[in-house]
Order: C-alpha cells, then structure tokens, then sequence
C-alpha cells in the first residue's frame, strides 16, 4: 500500500487518482477494501444509516460484508485518537467494486457516509495464501 500524507489531509471519497491506482494494480481476482472509520459527533447512527442503504448495491455487484467491529483497546498504535469501527467488505473483482461507486443511485447513499466521517482508511487488500499455523483455525 502506498503512503498519502497524514490523515488530515485524505479525503473521505476517493479522487480520480485513487481510482486509477486501484485499477493500475488490478489483478483480476478478489479484493477485501478494509474500512478504518473516524466518526464526527453523532456520526455512528448516520453511517448505520448509510450501511442500511448500501447493503443492496453491495450485493448488486456481489459484494458481502464479511466483518463489522467497533473500536475497542489498543494494545500498539500511533499518537492520535483511536479508530471508532472498522469493515471489512469482499468484492468479487475491483471492476465490481467500481460499478457499485460508479452507480448514480449508490452515489447518493454514500452523502449519508461523507456525512458521518471525520476521518477515513479505505485500502484495497487482496488474498495473501499463508501457509496454515499448526493448531491455528481458519
């Protein structure tokens, strides 16, 4: 993953360049965007909100929801307020993941996300096959 300067200088929705990197890097399989979310005051409901009325077009493109947390104890991290949630959302391809933000109707769901960050990770991931830890459960 490549750097972008601090966290107060990233935008909430991805730029033209983001989009272009994501698809310069595309491999053609799977991807796992990986949410870091920073709410504003009051911000939890509206993005409960914005998930509700994104879950369909996720599903449209064969999108699924694999983990929602909220934050809790930090055992190592940087200087700064903790992260309040973090997803983890499959995507079949990154073209799939493109056609979904490219919809005029997700688009307009996603007012209710942009409303409700203060601040934002959103990193492409893609499978990493390890080899399994003896005794480890997958």
């Amino acid at each position: 993953m490549q750097g972008r300067g601090s966290l107060a200088d990233m935008a909430i929705n991805p730029r033209g360049e983001d989009i272009r990197r994501l698809l310069d890097e595309d491999d053609g399989g799977p991807l796992v965007m990986l949410n870091l979310l920073r709410f504003v005051e009051g911000g939890r409901a509206g993005y409960e909100a914005y998930m509700r009325a994104a879950a369909p077009h996720v599903a449209r493109v064969g999108g699924e929801l694999v983990y929602a947390g909220l934050g809790s104890t930090m055992l190592i991290a940087g200087d700064g307020p903790a992260w309040d949630a973090v997803l983890l959302v499959r995507y079949p391809s990154r073209q799939a993941f493109l056609a979904m933000v490219g919809d005029p109707s997700y688009r307009a769901t996603s007012e209710l996300r942009t409303a409700a960050l203060q601040e934002t990770v959103l990193a492409a991931t893609t499978p990493w096959p390890l080899t399994p830890v003896a005794g480890a459960r997958r």
